[in-house]
């Protein structure tokens, strides 16, 4: 008489222990995954919009200077009065010449600046020891009040960062935050608002720029280029009249 075999079902059949523990461990780095890829989604978002509020109240305090000052003007015109700008807080200066005939005093002082070759341009505080330096330095640079659009600028197309020495392109707002994030500096705009207001931070902003590489202006130096700008021509204070040789040579 024939005997009559059954197959075993898959529920049967007895699942190595090591098998199972390899499964659960595969389940719960799934899972840790997930999460992670949640939190890091709620993470940036919650960043975009704090950025957007940031720039948000920078626009702000930015209009609310410029209609102060219109109001300033009007006010002092309306009086028979004349309106004075305030002293500049921030200065972009400018190398115009190389090193021949160079002495020892000023090319130290354009070391300490960061200017070391020609057409390099660097952001500094208008603080009176700067000014002092800088009119030992005049035959050799040229410099003025940036305003807001030239200081966009400049970062935004010319901007690069020093880590670790290296010369980093700001092209992306996390080169910033890991650099200047304990100093609540995190985004290219917040860079902008600290140099342009010459804010609590600036000397480390200013030191995390690289110095910036401009070429030469449209329609090249002024013939007199060892003049001083007031005489026609470059090298010294130009006040206000430096962004427009900022656009030249952007």
């Amino acid at each position: 008489m024939a005997t009559s075999t059954t197959v075993p079902t898959i529920a049967d059949i007895e699942v190595p222990e090591t098998l199972l523990k390899k499964r659960k461990q595969n389940e719960k780095a799934r899972e840790e995954k997930v999460a992670a890829a949640q939190a890091a989604r709620k993470a940036r978002s919650a960043k975009r919009k704090l950025l957007f509020k940031r720039v948000e109240s920078y626009v702000k305090e930015y209009r609310a200077k410029e209609r102060d000052i219109i109001r300033m003007k009007r006010a002092a015109r309306s009086a028979g009065d004349f309106y004075v700008s305030a002293q500049p807080k921030v200065l972009f200066v400018i190398r115009i010449r190389g090193i021949n005939e160079i002495a020892p005093k000023p090319r130290k002082i354009l070391q300490l600046l960061r200017l070391l070759q020609i057409n390099n341009g660097v952001f500094v505080k208008a603080t009176k020891p700067v000014q002092q330096m800088l009119r030992l330095v005049e035959p050799y640079v040229t410099y003025g009040e940036p305003n807001l659009k030239s200081v966009r600028e400049l970062i935004y197309k010319r901007g690069y960062g020093k880590v670790n020495k290296q010369r980093i392109p700001l092209d992306n707002n996390a080169v910033i935050e890991e650099a200047l994030g304990k100093m609540n500096i995190i985004s290219v705009e917040d860079l902008v608002h600290e140099i342009f207001t010459a804010g609590p931070n600036f000397k480390q902003a200013s030191n995390f720029l690289w110095p910036f590489k401009l070429s030469n202006p449209t329609g090249g130096w002024r013939t007199r280029k060892f003049k001083h700008y007031i005489e026609g021509g470059d090298q010294g204070n130009r006040e206000d009249n430096i962004n427009k040789l900022v656009r030249q040579m952007n």
